[in-house]
């Protein structure tokens, strides 16, 4: 039996090769200048949605390219208003993709793997291992995805959620600028959020970009062994390796990072383990964020109580260090940090 040639994605190729295609079909130049807004700033996931470039150029286009946008496979609604979908892309992979209104705002929260191989002992997209890493487009198709569900702009992306971001660099890098490019979905790079678990080489390599990125590291420990147990899969860089690589970005971007702390009991919680990461922070530029650990099912992890956040809150507010506590969004939909999966059984209690 024939397998049908999968048609190349035409928010793939590149901006030349469009313009020859549209050339070649007999057409004026200008309608590059259309499809291109159709595609990138209006998101589209259909050719017939081009409703100014006339019907004959639509067909031809067709028989060429194809739109690779994902299927939504399933969505949850939280009481706080966030949306958590599961996306299949062409290939039959799947990965969760989480909105969170606010407001006036839109934030996405986006995945750069299909699952992840980093290990970390809390997560539950660590747990189910790596399934493969995700392109660009297919990074952005999630955002667009999020967009038009909720009929609104995005106005920040997180890119927190299945995956490790930096185990991804150049696609991850690629996703950043075709978000924040004005021929794009026009997103401020300070609005554009990359989490690490702290790739060291991949942190020095950000802090060359000339966009003004912003860049989190889920910390979670300042003690060595315990960071160890909790997150494996980056045991070979060091604390204090790490605390350099930070310190080196700092002075090369003046940006300040921002240092994930997901507060479990009776492991980070303690008061050496509270004053390791005051002494990790103290004098430096950082902001800490400190999160009540979300629970994955079968964990022997429990999160702190929030009396241990206050005080680990006020401990840092004391050594002169910038910390908040997060919120975390769409805990009872499994749609809060640590608790992305990529199965649709995830989605039903």
């Amino acid at each position: 039996m024939e397998t049908r040639r999968r048609l190349p994605d035409i928010r793939s190729i590149d901006s030349r090769e469009l313009q020859e295609t549209i050339s070649e079909l007999g057409q004026p130049a200008f309608r590059y200048k259309q499809i291109h807004e159709w595609i990138f700033s209006k998101n589209i996931c259909s050719f017939d949605e081009m409703t100014n470039v006339p019907k004959a150029l639509r067909e031809a286009l067709q028989q060429r390219y194809s739109f690779g946008t994902p299927l939504e496979v399933a969505k949850q609604i939280s009481r706080d208003g966030s949306r958590k979908y599961l996306l299949q892309f062409p290939d039959g992979v799947s990965v969760e993709t989480v909105g969170m209104p606010s407001r006036n705002r839109l934030a996405v929260c986006i995945s750069t793997q299909a699952g992840c191989n980093m290990g970390c002992a809390f997560c539950a997209t660590g747990i189910a291992g790596l399934t493969r890493t995700l392109t660009a487009q297919e990074m952005v198709d999630q955002v667009a995805h999020v967009a038009r569900d909720f009929g609104e702009r995005v106005t920040s992306v997180v890119f927190m959620g299945q995956g490790e971001p930096f185990a991804n660099y150049d696609e991850t890098v690629c996703a950043l600028r075709l978000l924040n490019s004005e021929e794009g979905l026009n997103i401020g790079a300070r609005h554009l959020t990359v989490s690490t678990s702290g790739i060291i080489p991949r942190i020095r390599s950000f802090a060359q970009l000339p966009e003004q990125f912003t860049l989190a590291v889920s910390l979670h420990s300042a003690i060595q062994s315990t960071r160890n147990q909790l997150m494996p899969g980056v045991k070979k860089y060091t604390l204090l390796r790490l605390h350099e690589a930070l310190q080196e970005y700092t002075e090369k971007t003046g940006r300040r990072p921002t240092y994930e702390y997901a507060m479990i009991e009776g492991v980070n919680d303690t008061r050496p383990e509270m004053d390791a990461l005051c002494s990790f922070c103290e004098g430096t530029l950082c902001h800490v964020n400190l999160i009540q650990l979300n629970e994955i099912p079968d964990s022997p992890f429990r999160p702190s109580p929030e009396k241990k956040v206050d005080a680990l809150q006020r401990l840092l507010l004391q050594h002169g260090v910038e910390a908040t506590i997060r919120n975390s969004r769409g805990s009872d939909i499994d749609a809060a940090c640590g608790q992305l999966k990529q199965r649709k059984v995830a989605f039903h209690k």
